[in-house]
Parts: C-alpha cells; sequence; structure tokens
C-alpha cells in the first residue's frame, strides 16, 4: 500500500512495552483473593479485552477471579507501569516521520489507554484518536474495534494500516480488510512469535521501528526528526 489513509497502533506492545508489566500484575491480583496463575496462563491471553482474559484464565486453570474485585488488577497494573512503562524504542520518531493521519485503537480500558500514553509523552501525537475495546461489542480477534476507529476517523478500511504485536490483532485486522503489519519489538514476545503473526494474516512483520520505518520509506524522515 503506497498512500494509506489511516495508520492505526494497538497500544500495549506496540506504543508501549507495557505486556510484560500486565502479565505480573495478573499474577498479582489473582494471589490477592488465594488464586495461583503463572505467566503463561496471562500470555496466551496477548491482545485479548480483559473480560475475555479472565474468561480464558478460568477456562484454562479453574481459578475464578471474583469479577467484583476486578478493580484490584487496575491498582496492580497502575502501579507498575507509573513505576517502570517506556514507550518502544524508536516509535516517537516513527509518529513524527508519518506521513499520514493516525490513531489508537487497543483492547485497554480507555484510563489505562490514557496513562500509558501519558507516562511516555505520547498523549500529544494521538489527541483524541484514541479507541478502546470498551466502544465497541466484541474485542479482537472480531474486527470491530478497528472498523470503528475507520469509521470514526472517515478512512476506508482498505485504505488503513494496523500494527500489532499479537495474534488476535492481526486476525481482527485482516478481518476487517486492513493492511496488517506484525510488530515484535516487546519485551514480552519469544522467540519465533513473528512466524505466528505471518502465519496469522501479517503482511509483514518487523523487529524494531526502526526496520519498519525504513521499509515505508520514511528513515530519510526519522533521521532528520532526530536531528532536531
Amino acid at each position: 500500500m503506497t498512500h494509506p489513509e489511516l495508520f492505526i497502533f494497538d497500544c500495549d506492545g506496540v506504543l508501549v512495552d507495557s505486556e510484560i508489566l500486565s502479565v505480573r500484575a495478573y499474577v498479582r491480583a489473582y494471589a490477592r483473593h488465594g488464586l495461583a496463575i503463572e505467566e503463561s496462563d496471562v500470555a496466551k491471553c496477548f491482545g485479548m479485552k480483559q473480560a475475555d482474559i479472565f474468561q480464558s484464565i478460568g477456562a484454562a486453570t479453574r481459578q475464578v477471579f471474583p469479577p467484583e474485585h476486578a478493580g484490584d488488577l487496575w491498582e496492580e497494573i497502575r502501579t507498575l507501569l507509573q513505576a517502570e512503562l517506556v514507550a518502544i524504542e524508536g516509535i516517537d520518531r516513527l509518529l513524527d516521520a508519518l506521513p499520514a493521519r493516525r490513531c489508537v485503537a487497543s483492547s485497554s480500558a480507555p484510563e489505562r489507554i490514557a496513562l500509558s500514553l501519558s507516562l511516555t509523552g505520547l498523549t500529544q501525537r494521538f489527541g483524541e484518536a484514541v479507541f478502546s475495546s470498551t466502544m465497541v461489542k466484541a474485542g479482537k480477534p472480531a474486527p470491530d474495534l478497528f472498523l470503528h476507529a475507520a469509521a470514526s476517523m472517515g478512512a476506508a478500511p482498505a485504505q488503513c494500516v494496523v500494527f500489532e504485536d499479537s495474534i488476535y490483532g492481526i486476525i481482527a485486522a485482516r478481518a476487517a480488510g486492513m493492511h496488517a503489519i506484525g510488530f515484535t519489538g516487546g519485551r514480552h514476545l519469544p522467540p519465533g512469535h513473528g512466524a505466528l503473526l505471518l502465519e496469522a494474516g501479517a503482511h509483514r512483520v518487523f523487529g524494531s521501528w526502526r526496520e519498519a520505518g525504513e521499509a515505508l520509506g520514511l528513515g530519510a524522515e526519522m533521521a532528520r526528526v532526530t536531528r532536531r
């Protein structure tokens, strides 16, 4: 795609290096209620919205998190984000070099997205163009969120490029009729994850924003941004 109308970014693991913190937060929140889960139980759910993650973990481990205490998870996540969250290396330069509009479409709740963007200095690069799975009926791998984002931004799905780190996100992007690019620059991803994203339907996979920028023909502009 040579001239996309809109670039759509997942947040966790794409803009910010947060998924590794989320895993720890889930384990801690479950432990508060005497429930034992492994980090691998959470890792299997990357890309899903919170309600679906709780359901998936419960089905796999029989450790059912009490829904009335869902706020405990947010407390754990917020504490870790405030202490350790960083942006994915190079994302600021890529965003500043992009020739078209951009937005965020994340499975996280609006409060968490806002905090993540604020802590990493990315808020101003998106403004109000931020969309959460809480705004649609079905989360990823359904295409609802990406279609909602495109419609809200006035962009044709076929002219949208989606950056995703999760299999569910890639499936959702392809189901929405969008150009799907896999990203594997987050610390949470194991070796070989890029191959899984390709199998899920990603058109291409990049391991860093420098690599993605060069492939998109933005290398020179990113270099100019860096020198400013």
